[in-house]
């Protein structure tokens, strides 16, 4: 699923909604430290790992690779080479949060023997997978499928898109009232559109380039190496993000400009374009307003606002430290650097 937000509110939250009200633990209630505080805040803290993970995870993750572009950066074979550099930093995290989140923010109940019971009971009661399943779960086989291989057989990734899109219309999986309700999906193919020529027009106009240029001067007069500037870059373009309300936003706004400081502080450019892009998702859970999945999360009522700030920092904290010391060794070892 190409969207964050998306599999928040399609798939994990009524999963965890459902696990919790089972243990007794109900939103907006005393009650919801039990089991769905922990549930939701692992699921949110973690998603940013899962989205960086692959690129048509999230709709950002697109736009950061067509932004480089405008900038001269092309990625060969992306789709292969954004897993390979992401794999072992996302894994790494995905597997780290939710026992970190265990420790630091813990359920009241760390047991539920009913949770298989209740699950066989309602994968009995809800049959055998249907017609339009079947044909749902080959569409998005051939899409992916698509994603990752279309280079080589002269498939882009817009063309797999409207292919699956296309079956699934053909076929009576959806209808056109069902592309039509999709308010979000229109409206981040607006903003892309808006976007994508903002940043080509900031690029022909030379402020990119004016700016990476004064900023690489000042980064000269403090005598910095790459590596060093690299992490306050990285770190700045980061911590930005308290100012923003979403991460296409973010990337629409600044992505370019700090791709630009990268390469004029003597970052590798491949290097520079997926770290930033890796970065994008890994801010989406510092605050409840920081992505799409974070309204969702935060909505469904069971993390209280303090918890979702002082969480979102820490665990951003725990993220950057995984990536950066389990990314520096590995992009090392991929020859990114």
């Amino acid at each position: 699923m190409p969207s964050t937000t998306a599999r928040a509110g399609g798939v994990f939250l009524p999963i965890i909604k459902s696990l919790s009200l089972s243990a007794g633990s109900k939103p907006n209630h005393p009650s919801s430290r039990k089991l769905g505080s922990y549930l939701v805040m692992s699921q949110f803290q973690a998603a940013g790992n899962s989205s960086a993970l692959f690129l048509t995870a999230a709709a950002q993750n697109l736009l950061c690779l067509k932004l480089a572009e405008e900038l001269g950066i092309i990625v060969a074979n992306p789709w292969i080479a954004w897993f390979k550099a992401a794999s072992l930093p996302a894994i790494a995290s995905l597997l780290a949060t939710p026992y970190l989140l265990y420790k630091i923010f813990p359920p009241e109940t760390k047991d539920t023997p009913d949770a298989p019971a209740l699950a066989a009971e309602k994968l009995e009661r809800m049959g055998p997978v249907t017609k339009n399943e079947w044909v749902m779960i080959g569409t998005m086989l051939l899409a992916v499928s698509l994603w990752v291989f279309g280079d080589a057989i002269g498939v882009s990734s817009v063309v797999a898109a409207m292919l699956g899109l296309s079956i699934l219309l053909l076929l009576g999986v959806l209808d056109w009232d069902d592309c039509l309700n999709e308010k979000s999906a229109w409206d981040t193919l607006a903003w892309f559109a808006v976007l994508v020529g903002m940043a080509g027009q900031l690029t022909n106009l030379g402020i990119v380039s004016w700016m990476s240029s004064c900023v690489a001067k000042l980064l000269e007069s403090f005598s910095l190496s790459w590596p060093a500037a690299f992490c306050v870059l990285e770190a700045s373009y980061f911590l930005i993000h308290y100012l923003f309300a979403s991460q296409t936003g973010h990337v629409g706004a600044l992505y370019s400009a700090f791709l630009a400081m990268h390469v004029a502080a003597g970052v590798p450019r491949v290097l520079s374009a997926l770290a930033l892009a890796f970065n994008t998702n890994l801010f989406g859970a510092l605050t409840h307003y920081s992505s799409g999945q974070a309204a969702v999360y935060f909505g469904a009522g069971y993390l209280e606002l303090p918890d979702v700030f002082r969480m979102g920092f820490v665990t951003a904290l725990i993220n950057i430290l995984i990536w950066g010391v389990v990314g520096t060794f590995w992009w090392k070892l991929l020859g990114l650097y």
